[in-house]
């Protein structure tokens, strides 16, 4: 099972800034679902669940926003929202129907647990919330109900992203592939040069090999790439292979890995200089340790690097299908393209 197209599909977001927000999420995350293989009344179930996230941030936060996308591994959808603060001190409190601080019915939080078919919420007072829902098509519907991988591959929980244009733009140079297989998971982070619709047509370009070919060898998944990008402008690649405890990365450009580690600062993994496409290095392979329960995150240079300097506790902290999100919230370069893709170590 592949998550490749979802790459192909930038990550919507929307700013609560004001109350008329919270409708206009509400509309997008309905639009979103549908494109996302939903049907029925799941659309609307997926409205409901970005009109509940949306209205606690524009009731009880700062600062936030809420994206839509479809999820990172198999059909369905995904909302998730993020704020700056203050945090919630009670959280297991505010999960509870008849719960609130606003004089209000207090079912927004338990709803969306009850309605979404997986919710992973985290807060810390003062640094701010990070939530995600996610619906998947039921049995039988028009996109066959998707099957999670098995034991042996990565479960949509070990596994989180967002992929956002540059601001002012609609289409997004960046894109991501994820490919599951019996113990084993490959991935790439692609970075077309520039923005717009060039840079999109060189991911694209690189997202095909990959799909065509996710089990071959990274160096020559590299060169095969690069092959293909000639007639481009050009892309900063990288490739993540994950085996139970460890990774292996090869990368070309400005896409970084950092490995977390939760009593430390994050192990950096730098490409090699170069543009795919047309000045190739050697590519080369390195290797790192990866435990079952730490993450690696792969991302393009719209994240600023200096995130991993000096994370904050809250940050380093979080699952993978939060901390891709929070990173884009809090460390994103709104002028370029922003992809971060989040992997959890196989056993």
């Amino acid at each position: 099972m592949s998550g490749g197209e979802s790459g192909a599909v930038p990550t919507a977001q929307v700013r609560i800034d004001h109350h008329s927000a919270v409708h206009l999420a509400a509309d997008l995350a309905r639009r979103t679902a549908r494109k996302c293989g939903l049907d029925g009344s799941l659309p609307d179930q997926a409205a409901a669940v970005a009109s509940e996230l949306a209205s606690n941030l524009d009731k009880h936060a700062g600062d936030g926003v809420v994206f839509l996308q479809p999820l990172p591994l198999g059909a369905g959808f995904e909302v998730l929202a993020v704020d700056r603060g203050p945090g919630m001190g009670e959280l297991q409190r505010c999960l509870a129907d008849g719960y609130t601080t606003t004089n209000t019915l207090g079912t927004g939080l338990g709803a969306v647990s009850r309605v979404a078919d997986a919710f992973v919420i985290r807060t810390r007072v003062p640094d701010g919330t990070v939530a995600s829902a996610r619906l998947a098509p039921r049995a039988g519907s028009a996109a066959g109900g998707a099957v999670p991988p098995g034991p042996d591959g990565l479960p949509g929980h070990r596994v989180g992203a967002i992929c956002l244009p540059a601001e002012g733009e609609e289409q997004c140079g960046d894109g991501w592939f994820l490919h599951t297989a019996a113990g084993q998971v490959t991935a790439a982070v692609v970075d077309g040069l520039g923005h717009g619709e060039a840079a999109a047509r060189a991911t694209r370009v690189a997202l095909r090999v990959a799909q065509e070919a996710p089990d071959r060898a990274l160096p020559a998944l590299m060169a095969e790439m690069h092959r293909a990008l000639r007639h481009t402008r050009g892309a900063a690649v990288g490739l993540v292979r994950l085996e139970p405890g460890r990774l292996h990365f090869c990368g070309v450009g400005n896409v970084r890995v950092c490995v977390l580690h939760h009593d430390r600062s994050p192990r950096r993994i730098e490409s090699r200089p170069g543009i795919v496409g047309w000045n190739l290095p050697t590519p080369h392979v390195r290797t790192e340790p990866l435990a079952a329960d730490r993450l690696a995150l792969v991302h393009s240079d719209g994240i600023q690097a200096r995130w991993a300097h000096d994370p904050s506790r809250f940050l380093s902290q979080l699952p993978a299908p939060l901390l891709p999100a929070a990173l884009a919230h809090r460390h994103r370069r709104l002028r370029d393209d922003a992809t971060a893709l989040a992997l959890t170590g196989l056993r």
